[in-house]
């Protein structure tokens, strides 16, 4: 399997083992990825807090890079990013005189013919439960977590058309079949506080620890994401009587794989793992 690859910024920088990880597990699943070529910010979130259009064109301007390509379909890891590029191809779809303007805008055709694929899509989807079970050497038995989806993978539904946007599913299959013993809670798509983590710090901390109050309450021993603004918000935010360690998804997949990384992407974690995998004896 063969497709595009859109990083974002934070992959680059500071999610790079959430980067590291998604290339790691996609090889060793036989997918193949080729970084779109020319790729720019998308906008999350300045853009779209200060203005529509330009909000627009610049995730327009990347899957114009995606459809000139040639994989029409593109993996977006980050949420934030995954969010912006499925609402601006929502709003073309529905608006053509928006779409002529935006296309003047980014110089360039916008088709829309682009697919726009998370990767926890890909792996539940396209390879399977099974599929993933197959590849596991070391079973993440002890690991008790719960799933965080946040906002932006789900909402608005009509735009974003992933997993149920009221219960979703797929990354606790994902994580069962990996051998972990999830823990079912309520809080999934509950707000993290976003990018009010350097602005409203306040907020972001109430908002963490209600999420990690509530995980231990789950009896979770371990929070499980798919976007690097929660990874931050949760990582960093917590109180210290509260707090729980938390992954990328893909570094827990990796591990679970036996793949060379994940001891060295934990060390990048501002809440150390260490002394839970330690302890459980997965690493």
């Amino acid at each position: 399997m063969k497709v595009s690859y859109y990083p974002g910024c934070s992959l680059h920088g500071t999610a790079k083992e959430y980067d590291q990880s998604v290339k790691a597990v996609s090889k060793a699943l036989g997918i193949e990825l080729s970084e779109v070529e020319d790729w720019s910010c998308c906008g999350a979130t300045s853009a779209h807090s200060t203005n529509f259009k330009l909000s627009v064109a610049l995730p327009a301007r990347n899957l114009a890079a995606v459809e000139a390509g040639p994989q029409k379909e593109v993996m977006v890891p980050c949420a934030a990013c995954f969010n912006r590029f499925k609402s601006t191809q929502y709003y073309l779809g529905h608006n053509e005189a928006l779409k002529r303007e935006i296309e003047g805008v980014i110089g360039r055709p916008y088709r829309g013919d682009a697919e726009v694929l998370h990767p926890l899509g890909i792996f539940h989807d396209r390879v399977g439960l099974e599929g993933l079970a197959s590849r596991v050497v070391k079973k993440l038995t002890g690991l008790k977590p719960v799933s965080y989806y946040g906002c932006l993978l789900l909402r608005p539904p009509e735009a974003c058309r992933f997993e149920d946007y009221e219960n979703p599913y797929m990354l606790d299959g994902i994580l069962t079949a990996l051998g972990a013993e999830v823990k079912m809670w309520s809080y999934k798509t509950d707000c993290c506080g976003g990018s009010l983590t350097i602005s409203r710090t306040d907020i972001v901390g109430r908002l963490v620890d209600k999420l990690m109050t509530m995980a231990r309450e789950a009896g979770a021993n371990c929070v499980v994401t798919a976007c690097p603004v929660c990874m931050a918000n949760l990582d960093t935010r917590a109180g210290e009587n509260v707090r729980l360690p938390v992954f990328y998804f893909t570094e827990l997949m990796a591990l679970a794989f036996g793949l060379a990384g994940p001891a060295d992407w934990f060390k990048l974690h501002n809440t150390d793992p260490t002394p839970l995998m330690g302890g459980l004896g997965l690493v």
